[in-house]
């Protein structure tokens, strides 16, 4: 496996800034945004796309530096009914990641709203009353399917092989069967970025998602939840308090081993190695109670101790 970042983890930081902090700390590659929710403070999207030069001096600085970009990320909802801009970056981020030599891009499967003429995403996570069942057919049939075939399409063409969605809440990918039944539905150019931070919150195991995923893994975010068990009690995991309130929610994000020690993280790596990953494991830094830097190394610190970095070399004895 490889260890890198992503760049937002350090977004007030300059590129240069970031890319020599990379080269210190030591790790592989970056994992850069390009739009979506993000700024993308390091990524001139429009730039990159009409200027062969400023591409060709972008990858020049990871070079330079020993570096790998590891992937672009587009994460937003590219399928929200009234911002029609984050499909294009989407879109934008795909074509110039293969003129960039890039055959993997990170993104959202994205949220339409309920029904057409419906001005705001609308996420269901419960079956009943019966309009329940409405919306998500309406969801997939005219909307997810339909856009993800034809994201993959641009994909082949544009040289890309892997779309890694991220297993996100309020979006219509949000869990494992979520993402294999797109996947079944538009082809093996989408799999998943496996990010245990989301599953955690949602209740499930990423443990056994790993093993369930298997192939259709192309991503991993290192990213660690805090489940605040005292407000869990009384809240449940259906939290939409103020992120920055950590003492008054029942989950946050956190930094590596902060919610989840390092046991819990070497088993992680173990299961992505039984189900026959062994890519990039990239650290998003979402805590914010810790420095960002702090954070940054502390995680670094932490998946060192505990991913596997070289082949297995294993083979029984001729007896």
């Amino acid at each position: 496996m490889k260890l890198g970042f992503v760049t937002d983890s350090l977004g007030g930081d300059s590129f240069e800034g970031v890319l020599e902090t990379a080269a210190r700390l030591g790790v592989a590659g970056l994992e850069v945004n390009t739009g979506g929710w993000s700024t993308a403070p390091h990524f001139d999207l429009a730039l990159m796309t009409r200027d062969a030069g400023a591409r060709k001096a972008f990858m020049k600085a990871f070079a330079d530096r020993g570096l790998e970009l590891i992937c672009l990320n587009a994460n937003g909802n590219p399928l929200h009914p009234t911002e029609p801009h984050q499909a294009e970056c989407l879109r934008d981020t795909i074509r110039i990641a293969g003129d960039m030599g890039i055959t993997k891009i990170v993104t959202m499967s994205g949220l339409p709203a309920g029904r057409e003429g419906d001005l705001m995403p609308n996420w269901v996570v419960a079956s009943w009353p019966p309009e329940t069942q409405k919306i998500l057919e309406w969801q997939w049939h005219e909307k997810l399917i339909p856009f993800w075939s034809e994201m993959s399409d641009l994909a082949t063409a544009s040289g890309v092989s892997q779309i890694a969605l991220e297993m996100h809440g309020n979006q219509c990918v949000y869990n494992v069967p979520s993402l294999l039944k797109l996947r079944d539905a538009v082809g093996p150019v989408i799999g998943a970025n496996l990010d245990p931070s989301h599953l955690f919150w949602m209740g499930a195991d990423p443990l056994a998602a790993a093993g369930a995923l298997g192939e259709a893994i192309f991503h991993v975010h290192a990213k660690d939840t805090f489940l605040n068990a005292p407000k869990q009690a009384t809240t449940s995991l259906l939290e939409n308090g103020g992120l920055m309130d950590i003492p008054a929610r029942s989950w946050s994000y956190i930094t590596l081993g902060f919610g989840h020690g390092e046991e819990w993280w070497r088993q992680f790596c173990y299961r992505l190695k039984m189900a026959g990953y062994d890519g990039w494991l990239s650290i998003e830094h979402e805590d914010v109670l810790l420095n960002s830097r702090e954070g940054l190394e502390k995680s670094i610190t932490l998946l060192r101790n505990v991913m596997p970095a070289r082949d297995a070399d294993f083979r029984p004895q001729a007896i």
